[in-house]
């Protein structure tokens, strides 16, 4: 699926989310997907939030994904502006910008924003992953598109194959070197 234009919309709420959403890029890229990114915040720019839903559908977006922290409402209000299918991304670790502290988590370790995304009104759905699973979200939004291109349904198989072999490749590893030395030298700090 060679595109000259963006197929898939990336969001997110505030520029710290990014730390969060730059792996759902880094898949599409993988899989040479062109994406538009762009922060729209559903509670700072509301307006700014419906104009994106125009733009996305004016530009022919097949997906969008959208990651909020907190109450989260990024993804569910794209989505009712929009027939576009939305992946939601719940993220964790958000910057408080008023704070001093580096990083502000969430006070429910990420299960507001799961809840706030998932528990969508029946008529707007918005698909939701994993909390900060932001490249789940890409391989979703891949997975959306393969279904008109033979051309990543057969990177997509590729992609689960290298899966299989790695993980086979790792357990070789362990068996040979054992546990304790494959976990030391794996997860060396």
């Amino acid at each position: 699926m060679t595109s000259k234009k963006p197929l898939v919309g990336i969001i997110m709420g505030s520029s710290s989310d990014s730390k969060v959403m730059h792996s759902a890029a880094a898949i599409l890229d993988e899989f040479g997907i062109l994406h538009e990114d762009q922060i729209v915040s559903a509670h700072r720019t509301p307006t700014r939030l419906e104009d994106y839903a125009k733009h996305a559908e004016r530009q022919g977006f097949k997906v969008i994904i959208a990651g909020a922290g907190g109450s989260a409402h990024l993804p569910g209000m794209v989505a009712s502006h929009t027939i576009i299918p939305v992946i939601g991304v719940p993220i964790m670790v958000y910057n408080d910008k008023g704070s001093s502290d580096r990083f502000k988590f969430s006070a429910f370790g990420g299960l507001d924003s799961l809840l706030s995304i998932s528990e969508m009104p029946t008529g707007s759905p918005v698909v939701t992953v994993g909390v900060n699973k932001a490249a789940n979200a890409g391989l979703y939004a891949i997975k959306i598109l393969a279904n008109e291109s033979s051309e990543l349904q057969k990177k997509l198989r590729k992609y689960k194959e290298e899966q299989h072999r790695s993980v086979l490749r790792e357990s070789d590893e362990m068996r040979r070197v054992g546990l304790t030395r494959f976990t030391s030298k794996k997860f060396k700090k």
